[in-house]
């Protein structure tokens, strides 16, 4: 808390060159970017970091194989480049995962004919990735049991990537990089109001923990508040070309379905790919589609109802599952980009097929006011975000004094080398439960990155900080002592659900009872610990996670 502390002192203080809004993917990569490259920065989020559409998406890095079909394939190869770039800047975190695909047998196109877009999509990604192959019905029920014969006509496998941990830290990783590069990062704190006097932008913003309103002074303002950029550009009175259309997609966290390390797609009743994700011991099931203008959205029965009734129609689990089967639920939307000129409203619906409207972003740069809008986008776009929110602010006129500083990527070689040279001296490895999903040296790393060279020292000091603090999980308590001083936990749902995935992988009443939960929460919130346990578990809390 203390991190959180000061920089709010200094957000008060300081004149800076950017103020952000948002502290999803877009105003987390905008922060790194400019940080990074010589600006003085300061973002703001109004709850917690990623705590909105960016923690909920599938977890998956792809480069949307779904555009071939209305021919968008200047989308699709931006898309599979920023893949390919995101597995290359980031090993330790984006992997490659085949995609096993089964072709019902009402679907409208053979499967040879499916199997030749793959063959599209593979050439299009630059034959980075593995090369898609054809599956018969036989060789498909060999490979993987749990696919219903009876519905399916065969399949194909192809490529793309995903994230080992959960999309919400892969996000706080362009946070940390921003704090590292000076900026000045804060969560819970809201904009009220902004006003631009020629010169300066004066935001006033709300401290969401003790209700103190003060002001943060910028050159340039940056809305990246995702789904709700069109109500802060009214309040900072911006005209803008572009509005945002919702799609609410929802994914269902249930018992591991197979334990084949690949995903598992196929066309819903709706004719939207559905897909079957590892997570950990669990899979990740869904998605649905369709249209809300509720924020934040709901899951409600009719949802898990579609989704639960799809698995059980074409993939045979060992028991057809239950909503009782649901360990957690993931709800977001996906911010569509209209050109508002376009598609003019007429009795509340929207000219042309809303669903055709793809995942693309855009930035709208107003330079007699020095304001940047940052439209829709998606995790796999994220550094291309980056880069284009540099340079629009060099179109405003500002100056980057690093600009070609590289903001993105691991650590350096050396660093890394360094770390597992120690850690294979400490055998770190020897401490990995039977049941860790994989080696201790591994996941600290991909989790921290050069920051867990001094975690080894803090275990080195105290052996007891390298055992497993809240049992059942892979969290040491020295993952504990080190988000408690640099990640900024307000609430017991960050750490959950946030910074770790306990909460996606465990269920509520399973998390209230784990030994050296009390012990983790004294260490994050100190003589509050018992306070932050009781608001996390209390019946109104959203359990939607």
């Amino acid at each position: 808390m203390r991190l959180r502390e000061n920089n709010i002192s200094k957000l008060q203080k300081e004149i800076f060159d950017v103020l952000i809004l948002g502290g999803g993917i877009n105003g987390a990569v905008s922060a790194s970017a400019l940080s990074t490259r010589g600006l003085s920065t300061a973002l703001i989020e109004k709850k917690d970091f990623a705590s909105f559409t960016s923690q909920e998406s599938s977890n998956l890095v792809w480069g949307g194989i779904k555009y071939l079909q209305s021919f968008e394939l200047g989308l699709v190869y931006k898309l599979c480049k920023s893949r390919n770039y995101l597995i290359r800047s980031y090993p330790s975190n984006v992997k490659e995962i085949r995609f096993l695909a089964s072709i019902g047998k009402g679907f409208p196109y053979p499967v040879f004919f499916i199997y030749l877009a793959s063959l599209a999509y593979w050439f299009i990604g630059l034959f980075f990735t593995k090369r898609p192959r054809r599956i018969s019905r036989k060789k498909l029920s060999q490979i993987e049991p749990s696919i219903h014969q009876g519905v399916s006509k065969g399949g194909f496998e192809y490529s793309d990537a995903y994230l080992i941990d959960n999309d919400a830290r892969f996000v706080f990783k362009f946070i940390r990089s921003a704090l590292d590069h000076s900026a000045i990062a804060t969560n819970y704190v809201e904009s009220l109001d902004s006003s631009y006097d020629g010169t300066l932008w004066t935001t006033k913003v709300r401290n969401q923990e003790n209700g103190e309103e003060f002001s943060v002074r910028s050159k340039v303002l940056i809305n990246a508040c995702g789904p709700y950029t069109d109500s802060q550009n009214k309040i900072s009175k911006q005209e803008t070309k572009h509005r945002h259309l919702f799609s609410k997609g929802v994914h269902l966290i249930v018992p591991q379905i197979t334990k084949n390390r690949r995903v598992i797609t196929f066309f819903a009743d709706d004719g939207r790919p559905f897909f079957i994700i590892p997570m950990g011991n669990r899979s990740c099931v869904g998605t649905t589609d369709t249209r809300t203008t509720e924020l934040p959205p709901r899951v409600l029965d009719k949802d898990r109802e579609f989704i639960i009734q799809n698995i059980n129609r074409h993939i045979c689990p060992t028991t057809p599952l239950k909503k009782e089967d649901i360990i957690a639920e993931r709800c977001g939307v996906r911010p569509l980009v209209i050109d508002f000129a376009k598609h003019q409203e007429k009795n509340g619906k929207i000219e042309g097929e809303w669903t055709d409207l793809s995942r693309k972003h855009v930035i709208e740069t107003d330079q007699k006011k020095n304001h940047i809008s940052i439209y829709g986008g998606k995790l796999t776009d994220c550094l291309n975000i980056g880069e284009e929110v540099c340079r629009g602010i060099r179109r405003l006129g500002f100056q980057l004094p690093y600009k070609k500083m590289k903001w993105y990527g691991e650590a350096s070689k050396s660093d890394k080398d360094e770390y597992f040279h120690q850690a294979a001296l400490m055998n770190l490895d020897q401490m990995t439960e039977e049941d860790a999903s994989q080696p201790l040296s591994r996941r600290l790393w991909r989790r921290y990155g050069r920051r867990a060279i001094y975690m080894l020292e803090e275990i080195r000091r105290d052996p007891a900080m390298g055992s497993v603090l809240i049992q059942g999980t892979e969290y040491l308590r020295v993952e504990i002592h080190h988000a408690s001083r640099n990640e900024m936990i307000v609430k017991l749902e960050d750490f959950l659900r946030r910074r770790s995935r306990i909460a996606l992988l465990k269920r509520s009443e399973e998390i209230r009872l784990s030994q050296g939960l009390q012990e983790a929460c004294n260490i994050l919130f100190g003589n509050k610990a018992s306070q932050k346990i009781e608001e996390y578990f209390q019946p109104t809390h959203k359990k939607q996670i």
